[in-house]
């Protein structure tokens, strides 16, 4: 099993995996490792990533883009008013006050939630790691910026949830990135020195997070994290506004009033933007065909880009020097700043930050790929199917959490989690009732960029007086999850209950209390007593508590369990539908390209014209005719078994042709084969005639069998020679190459079963030979030599000779 990093990003998403050598970032199905954030509809058809961001101009009304900054929020909410007002496709309320999305897919309307949308994306990255791995992709880890509430949080867990993935954790995208840096990182300052200060700066397409992290060896801990909902697109348009209000006065056209149009002046403003990066000369910027059929042409230089946008700019200033302020560090106290996103490669904002932190930007880490890089190091650190060295990541909990409620004295409120506390972290809270409660939990007014700072309502019940009507102690838990998301987790109350029980005093020896016998009421043991004698027995009373478990019911952002598994449903029934229109277009295009394909071949030079009769051809070229406009016209969307028929019926007139152009073309080599085997077979039999040594073992009988085989086949081959003279191609054969084959084959194995027959070994010499000649028995020559014999040598080098 493989566990994958999620970089989910408002224009692109990137996938990495955690593999033996190393994190490697998945390629999609066009070999590229940035998948656009985009989902479109078009007819029945879903499409995901490239294929859906390729179609934003041509169907921009079912293509969605931009839906992250969507998740988890209200309809109402005066920041989805804004970012609806630059969408091109249709959002609108649902009952519930949620974002509905309208498009028209298999050819009807349906409103998808934005939660549903990134459920779409998640399927197609799911997809592409699958292909890419060839294993079964379950657990991952998924970034979310740091500045994401409860509601946004807990609306990509739902997303996921959705499309089958399971979230070992939610990890800040300021914390993925700084787990990037510090992971390999081997001359970190050990735990009792003094930390390595390093400020990450990551503006992507929609935000800008900047974030402070100490690191020490094998742990890092964010200080702090300032963000701004400034990015790249914030540029671009500038950019576009600027041309549009030039174009308006040069050319009198307003493309504001087209979205096709300002989406197209957006694109090329984007191109001129990240060009103006790497050039600070006068860039040109041409459309063709713009509006009207008007060609327009302007040009900007980078100097003139920086002062459209210098309150852009400004808002990053602003943005850097909090963050100096709020991790409490000098520039002095930084080792560097590394910078990640893609718009962070704009000089002014490199800038910006060698102006304040007193640092030069740094580009250690890959700017693109490294949030997912460090998800997928997370993914592997939490997964126990993955072996890794441990590093601990101590986050923080970007905004002031409050709780409140209210009992008989009134309204109370309190703190229980500053800024940039740590996080997870599990706090207990001690409150007396003697009746179910609410607890409402906020954010702290003002520390959210949002109108609503609600989390949720918690109601605790079971609480209950005790036995004489008093308030009971209740200890509430309040925690910050791994995934950063705040909640009572659980609530229990401290019942006490007094009762009496008789107590005998306990003799000591020698009218003293031993040391450390346990003195004391609670320690002593009293004597048995004995059944009806209560005599000499003291009462005392004594209180015990019960620890009572109580039930916690949540009123939080997020969808219920029934609501889930019917999105689920509907996801797996989107993902068999897709799999259904992917077998029915492969079809359709199989028989459109047996169409050019048949065509290519029966045409005057084609491969199958000789094989086929001049009427045939023509029948079959009106036919091909025919299947291509109805392709085009009422066959267009078509179930794939009408597509599937129509291929073997054209496919079965075609059969004929091409056994016949198989037969044909093979006869000649299947001929030279056997005529080969034929003259072979002869040949042997003349060696062996020629008392060729090779052969002598062979008998006669054996070679009379194999020339009569090579006479039959030779009989066989001239008269299937003469039946094919005179035969046209556009004819059957009258010999089949099967058989010709067959000829060769019988020929060939009644040949080598006598010719590749092994000569027999020659018998072994006696014992005495062996010995010498004399038996081992006669005594030897005078002076005690052994006279060197020569016949049984002779013997075994001859032996020797014939194998």
């Amino acid at each position: 099993m493989s566990v994958i990093g999620i970089d989910f990003g408002n224009e692109s998403c990137y996938v990495a995996v955690a593999k033996a050598g190393g994190i490697e970032t998945i390629a999609n199905d066009y070999s590229l490792r940035a998948t656009p954030s985009f989902v479109a509809f078009a007819g029945r058809n879903r499409v995901l990533g490239v294929a859906a961001k390729n179609q934003q101009v041509t169907n921009m009304n079912n293509t969605i883009g931009g839906f992250k900054r969507l998740l988890g929020r209200k309809f109402g909410d005066p920041d989805v008013q804004e970012e609806v007002r630059s969408l091109p496709y249709q959002v609108e309320a649902t009952a519930n006050g949620g974002i509905g999305i309208r498009v028209n897919y298999l050819d009807e309307e349906h409103v998808f939630t934005p939660e549903q949308i990134t459920a779409m994306l998640f399927t197609k990255l799911k997809e592409d790691a699958f292909k890419e791995l060839k294993t079964q992709i379950n657990d991952c880890v998924i970034t979310v910026p740091s500045y994401f509430t409860n509601a946004e949080r807990q609306a990509l867990l739902d997303a996921a949830n959705i499309c089958g993935l399971n979230v070992l954790r939610l990890v800040n995208e300021t914390t993925a990135t700084a787990l990037s840096y510090g992971f390999y990182k081997q001359d970190l300052p050990a735990p009792e020195e003094k930390p390595r200060n390093v400020v990450f700066v990551d503006c992507g397409h929609a935000s800008l997070q900047v974030s402070a992290c100490s690191f020490h060896k094998g742990a890092l801990k964010m200080l702090a994290s300032c963000s701004d909902s400034v990015g790249g697109r914030d540029f671009d348009l500038m950019l576009a506004m600027h041309f549009n209000k030039e174009f308006l006065t040069k050319y009198k056209i307003d493309a504001s009033s087209k979205k096709r149009a300002f989406l197209r002046l957006m694109a090329e403003a984007e191109k001129l933007k990240k060009n103006m990066s790497a050039n600070s000369t006068k860039l040109p910027l041409n459309i063709e065909c713009f509006m009207n059929e008007i060609d327009v042409h302007s040009s900007l230089q980078r100097s003139d880009m920086e002062e459209l946008c210098g309150h852009l700019f400004q808002r990053i200033e602003k943005t850097m020097r909090k963050l100096l302020v709020d991790s409490k560090l000098a520039p002095e106290d930084i080792h560097s700043v590394e910078i990640v996103g893609g718009s962070s490669r704009i000089p002014a904002i490199k800038h910006l930050i060698e102006q304040i932190f007193g640092k030069q930007a740094s580009t250690t880490l890959n700017q693109d790929e490294a949030v997912s890089r460090g998800a997928a190091l997370q993914c592997a650190i939490l997964s126990p199917a993955v072996r890794v060295r441990e590093f601990s990541c101590t986050d923080v909990q970007a905004y002031p959490v409050m709780i409140s409620w209210t009992d008989a004295e009134g309204p109370h409120e309190m703190k229980v989690f500053e800024q940039y506390h740590s996080a997870p972290f599990c706090r207990l809270l001690t409150v007396h009732r003697k009746d179910p409660m609410t607890i409402n939990m906020h954010y702290e007014a003002d520390s959210v960029p949002y109108l609503d700072p609600s989390i949720g309502s918690y109601h605790v019940k079971g609480i209950k007086p005790d036995a004489a009507g008093e308030s009971q102690e209740v200890k509430v838990k309040v925690r910050i999850n791994s995934n950063g998301i705040i909640l009572i987790s659980s609530a229990t109350m401290y019942e006490r209950k007094e009762s009496e029980e008789p107590v005998s005093p306990t003799p000591a020896t020698n009218g003293e209390q031993k040391a450390g016998d346990g003195s004391g009421p609670q320690a002593a043991t009293p004597p048995s007593p004995q059944p009806g004698d209560d005599t000499g027995k003291d009462k005392k009373k004594k209180v015990t508590t019960k620890q009572v478990e109580l039930t916690v019911e949540s009123q939080t952002h997020g969808y219920g369990t029934s609501e889930l598994h019917k999105y689920f449903e509907e996801e797996m029934k989107m993902i068999a539908n897709d799999r259904q229109e992917k077998e029915r277009i492969d079809a359709r295009n199989a028989l459109e390209e047996a169409v050019y394909e048949v065509r290519e071949k029966i045409q005057e030079e084609g491969l199958l014209h000789a094989y086929i009769e001049p009427k045939d051809a023509s029948d079959i070229c009106r036919e091909l005719e025919e299947t291509e406009n109805w392709l085009y016209e009422e066959g267009e969307s078509c179930e794939k078994a009408v597509y599937k028929e129509r291929l073997e019926k054209l496919r079965a007139k075609m059969e004929p042709m091409r056994v016949r152009y198989e037969e044909y073309s093979g006869q000649e080599q299947a001929f030279s084969e056997l005529g080969h085997s034929i003259q072979q077979t002869l040949k042997a039999v003349e060696l062996y005639r020629a008392k060729e040594p090779k052969y002598d073992h062979l008998t006669e009988t054996e070679m009379i069998n194999i020339t009569e085989a090579a006479q039959k086949a030779q009989k066989w081959y001239d008269e299937a020679r003469s039946k094919l003279v005179g035969v046209r191609k556009t004819q059957d054969t009258p010999v089949k190459l099967a058989d010709i084959r067959h000829e060769t084959q019988t020929l060939t194995a009644c040949t080598n079963s006598v010719l590749n027959r092994p000569k027999p070994k020659p018998p072994t010499p006696p014992a005495d030979q062996q010995n010498g000649g004399n038996g081992g028995s006669e005594p030897t020559a005078a002076g005690g030599e052994q006279h060197e014999s020569h016949g049984p040598k002779q013997t075994t080098e001859d032996s020797m000779d014939v194998e």
